[in-house]
Formats: C-alpha cells, structure tokens, sequence
C-alpha cells in the first residue's frame, strides 16, 4: 500500500466523486480564491517595484550616488580629488561641479539651481546628456555663455531654445554707477526633460568656467560627483575618498538627499503587503468551511477507520493533506497568473484603455504614463511562503475536529 497513509487517503479523497457537489463547489472556490488573492498580490507589489525603480533611475540619471565637497572656500585642488577618486573601489565616474543659486530673467523671472558642469565629464556621473530633447548638450562651451535649462523652468522663466536670459547671482560688484548685482547673459542652447519636477522645474546646467566667472570662484569647484558599479557603497566610498584628500568636507550620497522619498515608497510597499496580504488571508481561510463540511460528509468513513485502528493523529493528516493540496494548487496557479500579469501589465492597461476608451495615465498630467513593473525573486518567495504557511494554517482546526470524530457517535444512525 502506498505510504504514508495520510497522503494516500488525502489525495483518494481529493480526486474521489463526491456525492455532495457542493462541497466540491465550495473547494474549486477556494482554490480559486487564493490563486486570484496571490495574482493580485504578486502584480501589486511588482507594480510598485517598478515605480520606486523607475522613479530611482530618473532621480538617479540628476542626482549623482555621492558627492564630496568643499566647505566654506569650495575645493581648489579638484584634478587631485577626481584622480583620487578613479583610484577608489566602485567608483566608475568623478566629475567636478560648481553650485549657486541663481535668478533667471527671461520674459519672466524665476529661480533656479545653476550648476557649472563640464560637458565631456559630466554623462560619466548623470543621464543629462541623454535627456536633451531640444538643442545640444555639446553646444556649451566655455565662453560662449551657453545654458541648458529643465523644460517647465524654461516655460517659467520665458526663455526658448535659441533665446537669451539673464542670470543674475547673489552677488553684487561695486562700479562707478554705485553696486549693481553680478549678472550674465547666456543664450539658451539645450532644454532637457528628466521626468521629475523637482528637476525640469529648478535646474540649469552652464559651463564650469562660465559659472566660476558668474561667481568669482576663481580656481574652486563646489566639490566632485561620484557614480558607482554599486550605489549601495555611496556612504562608504564617499567617506573613503574624504579620508584620502585630508582636511574637513562635507560628504553626502543619494539615500541621504532623497531618504524622506525611499523612505515613504517602502512604508507604501509594506502597508500595501500587509492589505493585499489579508486579502490572500481571507481566501485561504475558505479552505475552513470547505474542509468543515467536508469533514462533516466523511462522518462514516472517519468513524469506520478509527474501528480498524487509525489513531486520531493520522486521521487529522488525511485532511491536512487534502487542504494543503487544494492550497498549493491555488498558490501555483496564482503565482504563474501573477508573473504573467505582473510581466504584461502595461499591455493589459493598453488593452483596457482601447475598449473603454480612456487614459488611466495621461502622459501630459503624470510624468510616468505606463505601469512599469518589476518582479523581483526575494517577493516571490516571500508570497508564495506567506501563501503556503496560511493553507497549513486553515487547514488545522478542520483536520483537528476530524479526529475528534467518535466513532460510535458517528456510525448510531447507519
């Protein structure tokens, strides 16, 4: 005989007619509700997976993963501190940057973040060149007063590409006439888009030699950006880089410019887990009411197995079994639905969008338009096991009631 018995008559009874088909119905309903509760989990979480990894790469493409700078005078020794840092483990880019406030006065007036890059060394450490979608990145050239401005900036302050603007710095410069604020006049050459309003509302990149004029920095840069194989090393390697230049700077890196922002997607992911989880909880409990009636149905066969000897502890196995396959083949179909879901998300909101037709994400309102996904093993894992451990656990009380099924009791009436 096959053994061990409880998987014998657990999986007899699962594949067996019943005579009460609605019991059999009550079960494909549970089966069926924890495939769609793990569906629905998998493609939310990978939902969100996909924006915090969107929305990391496009804060990422502006931002560099750390940064060392001067304090108070800036960093006048910049060659040293970029050779340094090629020299470093993880780093794969350094380039130095100078960093002021600024006013821009277009048709309108707006602030601005003015950063003075250079051209050739700048797309080492940022995605800006990539992001041009009017003009030329290489169109900056020391000299020639060239700027790049975000996109809404631009729009803000009036100022289209081939047009002039003044810029003025919060500085001021005594002459014959009295003092006069220190200001320059650049000839917009690039307009870019990163996506991120935080950035195509605030930002305008010029030449490094430009913006040291503009603000008399003489010789010294605001301090140099990093790029790394490994943006979880950013802490480390920037403090590593400190420690080689010697003296006192100031060393930041992106998870403490954007901390507040990551910070909040993962308490959403983790709120979101918990909801979604319940959900895939109340599913798998249906598995109690299908097994309890069940039970109730194999009141003779329970009994009649206890006379020839079965004890209680593999009567309750028979029906753990029974409840545990009925659960893993729900969590197996929810899984591969899940990934094909989560893998076809944008597709299916194409799709809906064509039948219904609407936009569930007008491109001009959001800046992400599409639902990226990313569907991550760690999750999968963490799911299905969550999934699994809730079957086995709907699966005791029923099996627990089974065997305590008397046998007198069950067969009086037969």
């Amino acid at each position: 005989m096959f053994r061990p018995l409880e998987i014998f008559i657990g999986l007899r009874y699962t594949r067996a007619k019943r005579r009460n088909h609605f019991i059999s119905f009550i079960s494909l309903v549970s089966m069926l509700g924890i495939a769609l509760g793990v569906t629905a989990l998998i493609t939310v979480i990978s939902v969100m997976n996909g924006f915090e990894l969107e929305l990391r790469q496009r804060i990422l493409g502006m931002v560099a993963h750390a940064s060392v700078s001067g304090v108070g005078e800036g960093l006048p020794d910049w060659q040293g501190a970029v050779r340094a840092a090629n020299d470093v483990e993880h780093v794969i880019g350094a380039a130095p940057y100078i960093e002021r406030e600024g006013m821009l006065q277009g048709t309108r007036v707006s602030g601005a973040i003015v950063r003075g890059v250079l051209p050739d060394v700048e797309p080492g450490v940022s995605d800006i060149a990539s992001n041009i979608v009017e003009g030329s990145w290489s169109d900056l050239k020391p000299g020639e007063y060239g700027i790049v401005l975000g996109r809404e900036l631009s729009l803000w302050a009036g100022a289209r590409l081939g047009e002039s603007v003044l810029v003025y710095a919060p500085q001021s410069r005594a002459t014959p006439a009295g003092v006069v604020p220190q200001m320059r006049r650049f000839k917009v050459v690039g307009i870019f888009e990163a996506g991120m309003q935080e950035y195509d509302r605030s930002m305008a990149f010029v030449h490094m030699e430009d913006a040291a004029r503009l603000y008399r920095m003489g010789d010294n840069v605001t301090g140099v950006r990093l790029k790394l194989d490994d943006m979880f090393q950013s802490r480390s390697v920037a403090r590593q880089l400190a420690d080689i230049m010697g003296g006192f700077y100031r060393v930041s890196d992106w998870t403490q410019e954007h901390s507040n922002f990551f910070r909040a997607i993962a308490t959403e992911k983790v709120v979101m887990f918990l909801i979604m989880s319940i959900i895939v909880g109340v599913a798998t409990f249906n598995l109690v009411s299908s097994l309890v009636m069940l039970v109730t149905d194999k009141q003779s066969d329970i009994a009649i197995l206890r006379t020839l000897g079965m004890r209680p502890r593999t009567v309750m196995g028979i029906f753990m079994v029974q409840g545990v396959l009925i659960g893993t083949i729900g969590i197996v179909i929810g899984t591969v639905c899940g990934i094909l879901l989560a893998e076809n998300v944008t597709n299916v909101m194409q799709g809906l969008e064509r039948v219904f037709g609407f936009q569930l994400m007008p491109a001009e309102i959001y800046y992400i338009s599409d639902l990226p996904s990313d569907v991550r093993l760690y999750d999968l894992v963490r799911i299905v096991s969550l999934s699994f451990v809730l079957s086995v656990l709907a699966t005791i009380y029923p099996a627990w009631r089974a065997a305590r099924t008397h046998p007198v009791e069950a067969l009086r009436y037969e």
